[in-house]
């Protein structure tokens, strides 16, 4: 009741009413737009600007854009468009420039007839970058002159002026702004973020050349992405390194209900699928009405062939879209003029004239494609009719683990050492390398809450091997069972029986090579797992340094160095060949205790969905040049390589 007390005794009127004045709100709030003020929010107001220059590309006045990475982490955006509008806007007696820039939902994406389509909706890009930058200059180039205005902090402190000449038929908008470190967690930019995004950008907008440039001291570098291909170089770009099942990458485009569709796809002999969707260039990872449409039209098309061709008997059930999806990757990209999203992060398209549009276009199109190239549409038939093979198998197995996990009692696997605690959100579970590591570890953890499992050696390679054989691998189901929410379609994230799901593999080559196998099996069958930040990678030790009563452990060489400086030349180093050398006490303390371990989270970003995909594909599939190419350019940057 004291609590209730004291509320009682507060006023609360209008005096503690807070109006936050113009671009207040984005620096009080930053989190609302552009989702956080971490590294990925730091990237995120460079899309904001770029995405503006993009708009002006997709409205056909602008085809290069240049962004640059300057020696203090500074960011330019320069683009050859129509540049923002000067002149004073009727009523305001400020430029449109200044509004752009300074007021919260201002822009030409609102039915003024600015952009039939554009990517930054909401009108809060220009002016969000400006609060959340501690200087920011624009340059407007138009009719033979240079127009500027400099802002701090989103406020003007300079009028729009003009400030030079050019040459008459030079055109276009040049923004460079200055992130604020109080509002960022770090300012300092990573070029393979941006060029990850960028890259996608130049596919989904064919034609556009985009340049960036790295001119900080020790990292500089410059790489342009220009794509007259469009997203067919795309499906390209991503099936590199993939065994194809032919060389032919299938390509439409069309208008139906004033909304513009670009579909590509390609088969290979992998056994996932890889489909990114776009609207308006944003990428839509929750998929939506867009992709319905796609998915609908394929396993129609492909059915109604297949009965055509033979390739299915009259009493053969149909093929379903995960079979004929088996091994494709695909970009469907459309352009719409007033998009609906669900939800406010425009992850998923609900706008219900886009899966017409989508089914009608690559329905009279691939059908097309498969009567004007027969050898191509067997072997989809053949790769769908397999896959479904495949998938009645991996049932049975599914079903025959179910029946002998029933059976032997419990419903967890044997070697699933569990804790006491029954409340999910307080759990975690340690997978650990072999059954050297489970003493120590079973040992060393606090039972009430800490669950161990071990691994047999080398979990099997799920970027190689079809669901059938997954089901048949011990360690792979004894995990679905110890996690509790069954996987793909059956996936259910309020059966996680763990908060943390923790890999806890030997600081070595060995111990790498398992962790990267967990994750490859984790990130293909149970993603959103590190979508929603359960997956963690445990860090032991690399040394122990000791000198009498005092000791410490390093987890590089570099702190290893730093110890023994700090406690002599003869302090005693001992290095740390795996978890099963040590002892319950320091395996607890330096990998297991909440209190002194050290963790590192595993992050998905959906911006580099494709790139992950990628990497993913290249480290563990089939084909080795790829995978040689990629280690030779990445070699530099390894650490604490144990050979």
């Amino acid at each position: 009741m004291e609590n209730i007390e004291n509320l009682e005794n507060q006023n609360y009127g209008a005096d503690q009413i807070q109006v936050l004045e113009g671009l207040e709100a984005v620096r009080k709030r930053p989190g609302m737009y552009i989702g956080s003020t971490n590294e990925r929010g730091l990237h995120h107001i460079v899309y904001e600007i770029v995405d503006n220059s993009v708009d002006e590309a997709l409205a056909g006045f602008c085809n290069e854009i240049k962004v640059t990475i300057e020696k203090d982490n500074s960011i330019t955006v320069c683009d050859n468009g129509r540049g923002i509008p000067v002149d004073e806007k009727k009523g305001t007696g400020k430029s449109a420039l200044e509004i752009v820039f300074t007021i919260l939902h201002a822009g030409g994406k609102f039915g003024g007839g600015g952009y039939k389509v554009s990517g930054g909706l909401h009108g809060v890009g220009a002016s969000v970058v400006n609060a959340l930058s501690k200087e920011l200059t624009v340059k407007v180039f138009k009719d033979g002159k240079v127009y500027s205005q400099s802002y701090n902090i989103g406020k003007p402190i300079t009028k729009v002026e003009v400030v030079g000449e050019c040459e008459k038929e030079k055109h276009g908008t040049e923004v460079h702004f200055v992130p604020d470190s109080d509002i960022f967690e770090t300012t300092i930019y990573n070029y393979d973020t941006l060029r990850t995004r960028l890259r996608e950008t130049a596919f989904l907008t064919k034609g556009l050349k985009i340049t960036l440039t790295d001119k900080r001291e020790g990292k500089e570098k410059e790489k342009s992405f220009h794509y007259e291909g469009g997203i067919k170089e795309f499906v390209q770009f991503m099936n590199k390194g993939k065994n194809l099942l032919y060389d032919k990458v299938f390509y439409c485009e069309g208008n139906k209900e004033n909304i513009i569709v670009e579909v590509a796809l390609q088969h290979s002999s992998e056994y996932q699928e890889a489909i990114y969707t776009f609207v308006n260039n944003i990428n839509t990872p929750e998929g939506g009405t867009h992709l319905t449409g796609f998915k609908n039209s394929l396993t129609k098309v492909i059915n109604d062939y297949a009965r055509e061709q033979k390739y299915l008997k009259e009493n053969d059930e149909n093929l379903t879209g995960e079979d004929i999806r088996e091994g494709l990757t695909a970009i469907i990209s459309v352009k719409v003029e007033d998009p609906q999203f669900e939800g406010q992060t425009k992850q998923k398209l609900g706008t219900s004239e886009a899966q017409f549009a989508v089914q009608s276009v690559l329905t009279d199109s691939l059908k097309y494609f498969l009567d004007q190239n027969p050898n191509i549409g067997k072997v989809i038939c053949e790769k769908a009719t397999l896959a479904r093979k495949a998938r009645e198998a991996a049932r049975k197995a599914r079903d025959l683990t179910r029946r002998k996990t029933a059976l032997e009692g419990g419903g967890l696997p044997g070697k699933l050492v569990d804790c006491s605690e029954r409340d999910s959100t307080k759990c975690e579970i340690f997978i650990v390398e072999g059954d050297s590591a489970l003493g120590p570890a079973k040992d060393g953890r606090d039972s009430r809450y800490q669950a161990v499992m071990p691994l047999r050696g080398k979990i099997l390679n799920v970027e190689k091997a079809n669901e059938q054989k997954m089901y048949e691998n011990a360690e792979i189901t004894g995990m679905i069972t110890a996690f509790g929410t069954g996987i793909k379609d059956e996936f259910d994230i309020s059966k996680l029986r763990y908060d943390k799901i923790i890999i806890m593999t030997d600081a070595d080559v060995d111990g790498a090579h398992i962790a990267t196998l967990m994750l490859t099996f984790i990130y293909r069958f149970l993603p959103e797992l590190i979508k929603q930040g359960h997956v963690y990678l445990a860090q032991p030790p690399l040394f122990k340094v000791s000198k009498g009563k005092k000791s410490f452990y390093a987890y590089s060489d570099a702190e290893k160095d730093e110890r023994v400086k700090e406690l002599g030349e003869d302090a005693d180093v001992s290095r740390f060949k795996g978890l099963g050398e040590m002892d319950t006490e320091q395996l607890a303390e330096t990998t297991m205790d909440p209190e002194t371990r050290v963790l590192l989270r595993v992050n998905m970003n959906d911006d580099a969905a494709s790139e992950l995909d990628l990497t993913f594909t290249t480290l563990m599939g089939d084909e080795v040049a790829p995978r040689r190419q990629f280690i030779e350019e990445n070699a530099k940057y390894v650490q604490n390589l144990d050979i």
